[in-house]
C-alpha cells in the first residue's frame, strides 16, 4: 500500500505503467511466499522441540510464544530465529513506509493550494493509521523474549492484530467516501433525533 501511495502521488501520470498487474502479482506472491518460508522455518525449529508439559494452550489461536511457553527444553534458538524473522520483517516494512511516506510527504509539501495538500494527507493518513495500530500491536507480541509473555496483554494484543485491525480497515477507508461520511451523518442525526424524542 505505501508503495502503491508513492506512485499515485509522487509520479500520478505513471501510475497505470508502473502498477501494473504484473508487479502487482509481483509483489501479492512475493508476500505469500516470504510468509510460507518464514512460517516454515519456525515450524522446522518447533519441530526440535519437546512438549512435556500440560498440551491446552491459554491463548485464543495456536500462536508461537504461547507454544514456546509450554515446551519443556530450551526454547532459546528458536526465539532467536523468530526475533530474526521478525526483526527481518518489521525492518523491511519501516523501511518501505518511511522512505514511501517520506517522499511523498516531500510531494505533498510541494503542492501549492491548501485543499490539495489536505486531500493528499488524508488520502495517506487512514492507510498509516491502520499500519500505526498493526505493527504496534504485533511488535509488542512478537518481538519480546519469551519470560515476558503475559497471558492477558498478549491475548488483547493478538486479537487487535488479528481482529480489529482488519474489521477497521474497511471503516477507515470508506469515510473517506464522501457518501460514506454523509449517510453516517445522517444516521448520527436521526439517532440524535430519536433520543431527543425520547
Amino acid at each position: 500500500m505505501a508503495y502503491d501511495r508513492y506512485a499515485a502521488i509522487c509520479n500520478p501520470l505513471h501510475y497505470p505503467v508502473v502498477m501494473s498487474t504484473r508487479l502487482c502479482r509481483i509483489l501479492l506472491i512475493g508476500s505469500y511466499v516470504i510468509g510460507f518460508i518464514e512460517a516454515l522455518i519456525i515450524v522446522l525449529y518447533m519441530n526440535r522441540l519437546h512438549f512435556c508439559k500440560s498440551n491446552v494452550i491459554s491463548h485464543f489461536f495456536c500462536d508461537v510464544m504461547p507454544m514456546l511457553a509450554l515446551s519443556c527444553t530450551d526454547t532459546g534458538d528458536t526465539e532467536i530465529m523468530i526475533f530474526i524473522l521478525a526483526s527481518f520483517n518489521g525492518m523491511v516494512s519501516l523501511v518501505t513506509i518511511s522512505l514511501s511516506y517520506g517522499s511523498i510527504l516531500s510531494t505533498i509539501l510541494k503542492i501549492n493550494s491548501t485543499s490539495g495538500k489536505r486531500k493528499t494527507f488524508s488520502t495517506c493518513a487512514s492507510h498509516l493509521l491502520g499500519v500505526t495500530i498493526f505493527y504496534v500491536t504485533t511488535i509488542f507480541t512478537y518481538l519480546k523474549p519469551k519470560k515476558s509473555y503475559s497471558l492477558g496483554k498478549d491475548q488483547v494484543a493478538s486479537v487487535y492484530y488479528t481482529m480489529v485491525v482488519p474489521m477497521l480497515n474497511p471503516f477507515i477507508y470508506s469515510l473517506r467516501n464522501n457518501e460514506v461520511k454523509n449517510a453516517l451523518i445522517r444516521v448520527m442525526q436521526k439517532r440524535k433525533g430519536s433520543k431527543q424524542l425520547k
